[in-house]
């Protein structure tokens, strides 16, 4: 979300105002309908492009393809970065535009559809265990929690800094700030002293890299940057790194930077607001693996959509390989019953002969947004409902397919509503869908989709209600369950014991569920929680796998 580095202790009664004013979960006040499903037209000078029907893909202007800069090079253990506590900072959020309208206080009509299903799956080696907390590791709220899942070890971020675990032992072994880390490095610029949050965690298993980045400025006049932090193997601790300043524009912030895996490359997404506070569009970057690896200016390509389109994110393919020339999909939400979808594809020998086509509407159930979610005590939540909740993840386990989550409103409470896109044409169609709400009193929100690599599926969230306070859970499905429906009961990962309370009504923005590269069958998830209420949050790491997945 665009940051405003303000004191904390000066913002406190704004932000109580500001949390008094949100929505209430039955507001049904919503923006104009906007949804204009066609295909790109000529790029603007500025590079960004625009959608009207009939036009066939344009190249990106040679503003939108070209190399970084040369990254700089960490040798070293980073066991030895030294850093001190983050200075805490107040993450101020500017909503994206939506045309989706808040919930009346009716069920969703995929969760008053769908009768209960007996348990028939079952998951087996549940764990958990904390990771960085706000005292020691956080920059501030929400903690943006994010991670993932290597051969050996498992990496978090939070808004701030970053620790790495030995998977097997669940022991830390080492954790730093992200500007002691770039610093370390030998960065450049701002990337050296003004990391400003949004982290990402990605293993590349088709490299076995790992990728780190957050984003940086010094000035809302700009320039904005992805700092990118690339290791030259799969280990994480003494294995070394290529560290990139990458200039993600002269004049707009690159919030809410979301990256995943491909066949062709790494590709990464965010939200374009102008001097961090007017939205200017959607922005999805390609970024060439080879280079990115190798310690070379890595080559990219990356497009534009207008201010009509928001929230987009690029396909994510951890257990199944990506047939080659397959284009990148990317998925927002549309209308209150679509789902947008565009094919991306790059041409690494002749950048100027990549393209970016759609949107594609995929029709969907009809939905409401969620709006604030309750807790026992404390500030009402935003369920951050206007957006596609991280990751979207490819399958190719039977029909090549996109796996998807986001927040709705049923019964005046949040639930995850998922979906299962088939891409295995060039119109992509919808296969599955379902609203997982076993009971109505509870909210179930960010939540983060993943499939292990025989199909089963998983979502993980954060859980409340007026008598809960916020924890981690799961549930999910066999590969065999019927349509629409959840046969692996709700299991909990940590229980929370605290609520969020002081004028923060800002929780997540982000989860991650991954599926363990290695055995293709163990989940990862990690978010937030409290263990007593206030301020100071904390973070768990949770794993699970189902059974019958070897």
């Amino acid at each position: 979300m665009p940051r405003n580095r303000l004191a904390v202790p000066t913002l406190l009664s704004l932000l109580l105002a500001l949390s008094s004013c949100s929505a209430p979960e039955n507001d049904t006040t919503s923006a104009r309908e906007q949804d204009r499903e066609s295909s790109p037209r000529q790029l603007s000078e500025g590079g960004r492009a625009e959608f009207d029907a009939d036009v066939a893909p344009v190249a990106p202007t040679k503003e939108e393809n070209g190399r970084g800069e040369k990254p700089a090079n960490f040798n070293g253990d980073v066991r030895s970065i030294r850093s001190t506590t983050p200075k805490k900072v107040l993450r101020r959020e500017i909503k994206l535009p939506s045309p989706i309208p808040l919930g009346s206080g009716k069920p969703d009509p995929l969760a008053a559809a769908v009768a209960p299903v007996t348990a028939t799956a079952s998951a087996i080696g549940v764990s958990s265990f904390d990771g960085l907390d706000f005292t020691n590791w956080g920059s501030g709220w929400p903690p943006d929690t994010t991670g993932d899942v290597g051969p050996s070890h498992y990496i978090q971020g939070v808004n701030g800094s970053i620790g790495i675990w030995d998977k097997t032992t669940k022991v830390r072994v080492a954790a730093f700030t992200l500007n002691a880390f770039f610093n370390a490095a030998g960065a450049s610029g701002v990337c050296s002293t003004s990391n400003n949050g949004d982290p990402t965690v990605v293993y590349d298993s088709v490299s076995g890299r790992w990728i780190v980045a957050d984003f940086a400025w010094t000035s809302s006049a700009g320039p904005y940057y992805e700092c990118i932090a690339v290791s030259k193997s799969a280990d994480p601790i003494a294995g070394g790194w290529w560290v990139y300043s990458f200039e993600a524009s002269k004049t707009d912030m690159n919030d809410y930077p979301k990256m995943s895996v491909w066949g062709d490359g790494i590709y990464m997404t965010a939200n374009m607001f102008k001097g961090g506070s007017t939205f200017t569009g959607a922005k999805v970057w390609a970024l060439n693996r080879d280079d990115l690896i190798s310690g070379t200016a890595p080559r990219f390509v990356s497009f534009q959509t207008s201010s009509s389109y928001n929230g987009l994110l690029a396909a994510n393919a951890r257990v199944s390989a990506v047939p080659a020339g397959t284009p990148q999909y990317l998925v927002s939400l549309g209308t209150s019953t679509t789902l947008r979808v565009w094919r991306m594809s790059v041409n690494w020998s002749t950048l100027t002969a990549s393209t970016l086509t759609g949107p594609t509407s995929v029709t969907v159930p009809s939905y409401t947004r969620a709006g604030t979610v309750t807790q026992p005590t404390g500030d009402r939540l935003d369920a951050l409902s206007d957006r596609l909740m991280n990751r979207v993840q490819y399958t190719a386990n039977g029909t090549p397919s996109l796996w998807i989550t986001h927040s709705v409103s049923s019964s005046s409470y949040a639930a995850p509503r998922w979906y299962q896109v088939n891409v295995s044409s060039a119109t992509p169609t919808l296969g599955q869908s379902g609203t997982y709400q076993p009971t109505t009193v509870t909210s179930r929100w960010m939540g983060s989709i993943a499939v292990d690599k025989v199909g089963n599926a998983a979502v993980a969230y954060s859980k409340t209600s007026k008598t809960i306070f916020p924890g981690l859970s799961f549930a999910g499905r066999s590969a065999t369950a019927a349509a629409g429906t959840f046969d692996m009961a709700e299991q909990s990962l940590v229980t929370g014991a605290g609520a969020q309370k002081g004028g923060y009504n800002r929780w997540g923005d982000y989860s991650d569920l991954d599926v363990d590269p290695v055995d293709g069958c163990t989940f990862w998830f990690t978010s937030e929680y409290y263990s007593t209420t206030g301020q100071a949050w904390k973070t768990r790491i949770g794993s699970f796998k189902m059974a019958g997945c070897k």
